[in-house]
């Protein structure tokens, strides 16, 4: 039972159109995996396109095998053990694929980010911070990319760390930290959210970036540029409501600017371990609040050709906050909820982060 259970969540979750949000919506709204998938084509066609494509068994079989035979395990968001921290954002995975000691999700856990084409500096300095937290029985929580992020997983191995991949769990990148990887995956915990065979698309890293954001009471930049994926990670924690701290660098380096910036914005300004645990010491990870359902819309919440006109006609290519939407539609947030899960099974409808949405271009 079990592994039929854990094969119709996979269904739902690899389906095109079924992104983290749409996930725990449908369940929450239909009371079950099951159910939602039998509710998909009926959805899509109210919001005017046509049924998703569900994986059928057998290549989700054969997913699972892969998995098995990897050494992994699957991580779903209603496992008691999944993350707390993680499973506060409103799009946390549904699915996970792991391998090493999850424990290690439930200490107290600190991202650490920063450029791949980092500084000696800057790599010296992740080293010794890594390695100073980790003394005190902090985790780190990294990318497994070049530059701070190895550093912060070398020094970080034999106290606790996490490994965050853009891509499947069998897959390396860069190359040269394979070696690294693995030894994350034996020592610490590694974490993919893609299936294993999955390259690392530029569309999965910021994905990536969102669940070392979400595991970490607070994330820590070491060197980033001004547009870097490190600053991403940065505002995600800020997003939901996490410590963002940053090193200060010289005004001369390029590398430099995007931790000024965010200590210019008001990120806290960092230069010891100490001042790490000072300023996530408020947030206690033992009473982070249960992860609230989404939404409830209930039996009543079968909207009406009229509410569909209403809210589409609301949406356009510019994000939206949902919250807006419900405000100037009049309408109950379920049955605006509702209308936006079948514009986006229909897909017409893209989610953005900070609860916006708006409508694909045709």
């Amino acid at each position: 039972m079990a592994e039929a259970s854990a094969a119709a969540r996979l269904r739902l979750i690899r389906t095109p159109g079924v992104g983290p949000v749409t996930y725990r919506q449908l369940v929450a709204r239909f009371g079950s995996v099951e159910a939602a998938i039998e509710m998909l084509p009926a959805l899509a066609r109210r919001g005017g396109g046509e049924a998703p494509r569900l994986p059928d068994e057998r290549t989700i079989a054969r997913e699972m095998a892969a998995v098995e035979r990897l050494g992994a395990r699957y991580w779903f968001v209603d496992d008691d053990d999944y993350p707390p921290l993680l499973a506060e954002l409103e799009n946390a995975p549904p699915a996970l694929i792991v391998r090493g000691e999850r424990a290690l999700a439930a200490r107290t856990v600190i991202a650490m980010v920063g450029a791949r084409n980092a500084s000696a500096a800057a790599c010296r300095f992740a080293r010794g911070l890594a390695a100073e937290l980790g003394q005190t029985g902090a985790v780190i929580v990294s990318g497994l990319a070049r530059g701070v992020d190895t550093a912060a997983h070398r020094a970080s191995l034999a106290t606790g760390t996490i490994g965050v991949i853009a891509s499947g769990i069998d897959i390396a990148f860069p190359p040269e930290n394979a070696e690294l990887q693995e030894e994350v995956a034996r020592q610490g915990l590694l974490i993919a959210e893609q299936p294993p065979g999955a390259e690392p698309l530029a569309r999965h890293f910021p994905s990536r970036n969102r669940i070392i954001a979400g595991l970490a009471l607070g994330t820590v930049v070491v060197e980033a540029a001004p547009r870097s994926g490190s600053l991403i990670t940065a505002r995600i924690a800020a997003e939901v409501g996490r410590e963002v701290m940053a090193v200060p660098g010289s005004p001369l380096d390029p590398r430099a600017q995007g931790c000024n910036l965010l200590i210019r914005e008001g990120a806290t300004l960092v230069q010891s371990a100490a001042d790490i645990l000072e300023a996530v010491r408020p947030i206690d990870p033992r009473a982070v609040r249960a992860p609230s359902r989404p939404f409830d819309a209930g039996p009543a919440a079968d909207p009406t050709d009229a509410e569909r006109r209403a809210v589409a006609g609301l949406l356009g290519p510019v994000p939206v906050a949902v919250d807006e939407l419900v405000r100037q539609s009049g309408l109950a947030p379920g049955i605006v909820q509702t209308l936006l899960l079948e514009l986006e099974l229909a897909g017409r409808l893209e989610r953005h982060a900070g609860g916006r949405v708006s409508l694909r271009p045709l």
